[in-house]
């Protein structure tokens, strides 16, 4: 072990077997062969995370700047790129900490070139916040998917470490054109799809609040579901919600986000909305036994669209409205009925009193219009 710390006395073997201390020892030789210093080492080993460490370096490089030297060096302040730091959700270290490698001189750089092109700090702060989101839960599904790629029976911690680090340098490369293309697709889909009015055009304002239809659908029961059935299994009918989910909600009808057990969709068009609900209903009883039935809410009315999420009265009352809906029915309030009469099947919930509303809301049960079957305009009214 000449030329390497004394592990043990580091404390960097604690608590160890003997077989666990000699795969932990092989790995540990390897790193700090591997150049990664002794203070990463324990911190890896605190942090219970030292297979990870040589994909971390094939990430994000190898630190040698500190906060205040990656300032002077792209010409950022230091407070913007603490901001920038939380904005991402990440730990914001001390700004003599040396933490930061040239992939973080590239990514100031870009900031700069940001600010040049007219976009000011709270602009570019708005859109990290919600990337950071996004590419969190990506990077959680990535890692785990790393990971089960490289797991192997028998196989040591020094062995895993490397072929982690080998399957993230196969992967690696393909991960930043596969954002830029969905970011582009995004990007497209909503430049197809943004309406500007004539005021907000002579204004030079962003689009305000506008009419949009809200649904907010939630699994019944999730939380003592959890009491019954282990984290894992638990994660999967949630993922399965959000897959589900996404495979309904067809343009104009868009999946703005999940929240644990529920999901939020929204569109600028009742009908499709109906549609993707009584879709989703039907999917998730297919599922079998095992998956909780869902119950969903909707209404509309003015709302105001920021940072991917939105804002307003009907988002408030689709939510409280999902709260009293039965398990595997889909609840309206009556101006979602009335703008889309015949989309479906409606019948009268009767009128009930929600928080923040001063009036009782009416409310309407809606069903899939069976094969074949128009409803007439008579037909609406009398649901009334």
């Amino acid at each position: 072990m000449s030329g390497h710390p004394d592990f043990a006395a580091e404390g960097l073997l604690d608590g160890l077997d003997d077989d666990a201390l000699q795969t932990r020892l092989e790995l540990l030789e390897r790193l700090f062969a591997d150049g990664l210093t002794l203070a990463e080492l324990r911190a890896g080993t605190e942090a219970g995370s030292l297979v990870f460490l040589p994909a971390e370096r094939l990430i994000a490089g190898v630190p040698i700047y500190s906060g205040r030297e990656l300032a002077e060096r792209t010409g950022i302040s230091v407070e913007l790129l603490v901001d920038l730091r939380r904005a991402h959700g990440l730990p914001v270290p001390d700004p003599d900490a040396v933490v930061f490698s040239e992939a973080d001189v590239e990514s100031a750089k870009l900031a700069s070139a940001f600010l040049a092109q007219g976009v000011s700090e709270e602009q570019q702060l708005a859109v990290v916040r919600v990337l950071g989101r996004g590419l969190s839960q990506a990077a959680e599904v990535m890692r785990a998917t790393v990971l089960e790629l490289a797991l192997e029976p028998g196989a040591s911690e020094a062995d895993l470490a490397e072929r982690y680090a080998e399957r993230v340098a196969g992967l690696l490369p393909l991960l930043g054109p596969m954002v830029d293309y969905m970011l582009r697709l995004h990007l497209r889909h909503m430049v197809r799809t943004e309406a500007i009015s004539a005021a907000e055009r002579l204004e030079g304002t962003l689009p305000g609040a506008r009419e949009v239809t809200v649904a907010f659908a939630d699994l019944v029961g999730f939380t003592r579901l959890g009491e019954d059935l282990p984290p894992e299994e638990l994660g999967r009918v949630a993922d399965r919600l959000a897959t589900l989910t996404a495979d309904l909600a067809q343009p104009p009808v868009r999946l703005v986000k999940t929240i644990g057990d529920a999901v939020m969709i929204v569109s600028p068009e009742p009908a499709p909305l109906l549609v993707a609900a009584l879709g989703l209903v039907a999917a998730s009883d297919e599922e079998g036994e095992g998956f909780p039935q869902l119950r969903v809410g909707i209404a509309s009315g003015t709302a105001l669209s920021r940072a991917g999420d939105w804002y307003g009265r009907p988002v408030n009352i689709a939510s409280r409205v999902t709260n009293i809906a039965r398990g595997g029915s889909v609840l309206a309030t009556r101006d979602v009925r009335d703008a889309a009469p015949r989309a479906v099947r409606w019948s009268s919930a009767g009128a009930r009193a929600i928080k923040g509303v001063p009036d009782r809301v009416g409310l309407y049960r809606a069903r899939p219009l069976e094969p074949g079957e128009t409803t007439s305009g008579d037909a609406a009214a009398a649901a009334a």
